[in-house]
């Protein structure tokens, strides 16, 4: 074996009773995820919002964008049901670059992973109990879930990871919303059934033990376009992309059709303010297309306290150092349009 340990056996039990929810915190983010499971299902109508950084670097960054996301989601609170983006893990293409706070609790220092645990933990739980807004993470290791499922209302598998089959088990047994992105090739079919080995009972080997899991009825599509190996860009938000993949929906006869857009990525180019112009085609084409607006119901957005993006070791406070991210103002702007340009029924 060609590994070499650099810590003894690490005790999840013991790192997850440092960082627990109170009984009134867990009481609340339990009320939450029932809200957000009746979202899923097309109970309630409302837009899901999954907003916040790319990468949540510093605590007290992501801890003021979570303060006044907080009153906005107040103000929303009848169109808009917002989950923030804590993405503690971050992949990386060729795997250099910031791995995200699991690898680093200071993008400046040193790599270690118990030390990131404890930190991803106390992230997620004072956003939780500070602020009364749940999260969404990325699950880039399946492993790691067993760690963080306790505080994590939402759950993405991106686009590196969906054609992965212990990424597909795992979310098949998470009892919370899972979004499935396509992958960097566009492939909707790989997406697809992604989707429905999530939404199957599956065997594996998970946390030493042969488990059976119990099937997850939340899992659903995120489209996040596509990159060619040319280098073009192929996004696929537009009207004729929407019906394919409720076409794709309606093939399937999966469970609890949701499409969730992902406004940044390849839709956008990366171009981080373009997202504000993609979610008014969308909402528009939601206004236009009956069937657009049932299986449409979801915003993936990347945003932060200032706009644009830093290198890693910048001194801009709440400013993305890795994906460009719409500052607050244009934040603001973006989910009060959405929360007047939607009817909920």
């Amino acid at each position: 074996m060609s590994f070499e340990a650099l810590s003894k056996h690490v005790n999840i039990d013991t790192i997850k009773a440092i960082t627990q929810l109170s009984e009134e915190a867990a009481a609340m983010k339990a009320a939450r995820d029932t809200e957000l499971k009746a979202i899923i299902e097309g109970k309630d109508k409302r837009i899901l919002l999954i907003i916040g950084p790319c990468s949540a670097d510093n605590e007290e960054a992501v801890l003021e964008y979570a303060r006044r996301l907080a009153v906005l989601q107040e103000e929303v609170k009848d169109k808009i049901f917002v989950v923030q983006r804590v993405y503690t893990n971050k992949p990386r293409t060729n795997g250099d670059g910031y791995k995200g706070m699991m690898h680093q609790s200071d993008p400046s220092g040193e790599i270690n992973l118990i030390r990131g645990m404890v930190a991803v933990r106390r992230m997620h739980n004072r956003v939780i109990t500070e602020t009364g807004l749940t999260t969404a993470d990325e699950m880039l290791y399946p492993d790691n879930l067993m760690f963080i499922e306790d505080l994590v209302s939402y759950h993405a598998v991106g686009a590196r990871s969906v054609e992965n089959q212990q990424h597909r088990f795992v979310a098949s047994g998470i009892d919370h919303p899972t979004g499935m992105k396509n992958p960097t090739s566009g492939n909707m079919k790989v997406m697809f059934n992604a989707v429905y080995a999530a939404q199957q009972k599956q065997e594996l080997m998970y946390n030493g033990l042969d488990v059976e899991t119990s099937s997850n009825p939340l899992a659903h599509v995120i489209l996040r376009g596509a990159l060619k190996e040319s280098g073009e860009i192929i996004p696929n938000y537009h009207y004729e992309d929407l019906m394919k993949t409720i076409n794709l929906y309606k093939e399937s006869e999966l469970k609890n059709p949701f499409i969730m857009i992902d406004t940044n990525h390849d839709n956008s180019g990366k171009k981080f303010d373009q997202q504000l112009r993609i979610v008014q085609e969308v909402l528009m084409n939601r206004k236009w297309n009956e069937e657009i607006n049932d299986y449409v119901r979801g915003f993936m957005i990347e945003s932060y306290l200032k706009d644009g993006r830093q290198e890693p070791g910048g001194q801009e406070f709440g400013q993305s150092i890795t994906d460009p991210c719409i500052g607050w103002d244009k934040t603001e702007e973006l989910v009060r349009f959405i929360a007047s340009h939607t009817q909920v029924n």
